[in-house]
């Protein structure tokens, strides 16, 4: 198999191959989840050392477990679950609030008005606005990261959080409020 044609092959054919016997294929996976699951670790662990750990374990845990995986649901929500149980283990181990931001890829603009689409563009989020962030707790902190970073639907962050869809919705709406309520509490923005 070609390097082209790996890019035409879907997530189930792949984990299909590897399933049947083909374990150089398992790249082609980490190949394409590899900088998404650490962008995910890095917002909620902070560290982007631990967080690159984080992803490496979950890689190792999604490979033992593949044959337990059912194709007929999407592997992305699954990998991202791994992920995130294995981001909560360590936090729980470390025994603190571990928060989101620390990429050091965002533009340090100061944002004077308040807006949701334009505070959680990742091309705008400023230092500012991550102290703001860092003040939340991290299940809203993880549904902003999941909607806003990495574009994920409603429906595949219910399946990495193992919550209803309904309470993703009402997660995302009180981590804009509280957000909005942070930011304006610092100054960050006008009220």
């Amino acid at each position: 198999m070609t390097v082209n044609a790996e890019n035409e092959l879907t997530d189930f054919l792949i984990i299909k191959r590897i399933i049947e016997g083909d374990n150089d294929a398992y790249s082609w996976i980490v190949e394409k989840y590899e900088s998404k699951l650490l962008r995910y670790a890095t917002y909620i662990l902070k560290d982007h050392d631990v967080a690159s750990d984080a992803v490496q374990e979950s890689f190792i845990k999604a490979y033992v477990n593949l044959r337990n995986f059912n194709l007929e649901k999407q592997f992305s929500p699954w990998i991202y679950r791994i992920l995130h149980n294995e981001a909560m283990n360590i936090i729980k181990r470390s025994k603190k609030t571990i928060a989101l931001g620390g990429a050091d890829d965002f533009t340090d603009d100061l944002i004077t008005h308040f807006s949701t689409a334009k505070l959680i563009d990742k091309n705008s989020l400023n230092a500012d606005v991550r102290k703001c962030l860092n003040q939340m707790d991290v299940k809203y902190q993880e549904v902003l990261a999941l909607t806003y970073f990495d574009n994920l639907k409603y429906d595949e962050i219910s399946d990495i959080l193992h919550i209803p869809t309904s309470t993703v919705g009402v997660r995302i709406r009180r981590a804009k409020a509280i957000l909005k309520k942070i930011c304006q509490k610092n100054g960050v923005i006008n009220e």
